[in-house]
């Protein structure tokens, strides 16, 4: 009789926790987009599009890096502005394509932020953790400067 009572109750917790687990966080969708294509792919699409490249240079063991993810990145406002006027682009430097990127843009800490043409010529580069205020700045400041 016990077990009868438990089955159930085990079945609605398994799919309970199948579904949440599921979710998507919506607040990221709001925010930067990223794109997740190949670099020699993102600088031909800078270049045809004559946009700049936003590189989020970062570290998987990285705090600053990992709060820029959460509490910047994912900011409605930034989202808003970044993806109209850049191609967004996000790279764990040490796996992948960034060992090789790393050569071509050298890093002296993490997070590193690049703004890049399509050319592949780096137009600004700010090292560490920005507010979502300093970044909008940082992302308006470049834009008006161009290519």
């Amino acid at each position: 009789m016990k077990k009868s009572i438990w089955l159930p109750f085990a079945l609605l917790l398994l799919v309970a926790s199948t579904s949440w687990a599921g979710d998507k966080n919506p607040k990221a969708e709001e925010g930067i987009q990223f794109n997740t294509s190949t670099w020699a792919d993102v600088l031909k699409k800078a270049k045809a599009e004559n946009r700049l490249i936003f590189l989020d240079a970062y570290a998987s063991w990285c705090g600053p890096c990992k709060m820029l993810q959460k509490n910047v990145f994912t900011q409605k406002d930034v989202g808003d502005y970044f993806n109209k006027r850049f191609i967004n682009v996000k790279i764990d430097m040490e796996r992948g394509e960034g060992p090789m990127l790393s050569q071509r843009y050298p890093l002296e800490a993490y997070p590193t932020l690049f703004f890049i043409n399509g050319n592949g010529k780096v137009v600004k580069k700010v090292i560490g953790y920005q507010t979502p205020e300093a970044l909008l700045s940082l992302g308006k400041s470049v834009a008006a400067k161009g290519l």
